[in-house]
């Protein structure tokens, strides 16, 4: 009943810019944390990004600088702002919400975007 939509991966040239959004839709009463994770082959996946419904935003160090996640709590939406880019950023990135569903009190699930490529090239 619900679910996570991602858009604005793509690929970008090392030192570009690209801004990944990710809206919440469905059956939901509230909405926690919401985040960005990363995987790469043989990898397992990683925080990149973390923003609470109030609280202090969390980065993985070797992004802190470079990225900038944001929400719009109206909307469901999660952003995160990518600049300066490199290589190893590449790998597919993933939206994460912990959400209360309606019917559901005392209740929260995390749900995952369905993933969007991003390739840095050098």
């Amino acid at each position: 009943q619900v679910q996570l939509v991602e858009s604005g991966g793509g690929l970008v040239q090392a030192g570009g810019s690209l801004r990944l959004s990710c809206t919440a839709s469905g059956s939901i009463y509230s909405i926690g944390t919401m985040g960005w994770y990363r995987q790469t082959p043989g990898e397992q996946r990683e925080m990149v990004a973390q923003i609470p419904s109030d609280g202090q935003t969390n980065y993985l160090d070797s992004v802190r600088g470079r990225f900038t996640i944001s929400r719009d709590n109206v909307k469901n939406t999660v952003y995160l702002q990518m600049n300066s880019l490199k290589p190893e950023d590449t790998a597919v990135y993933y939206c994460n919400a912990h959400v209360r569903p309606l019917g559901y009190p005392g209740v929260t699930s995390a749900y995952w975007g369905q993933g969007t490529q991003v390739t840095v090239s050098s």
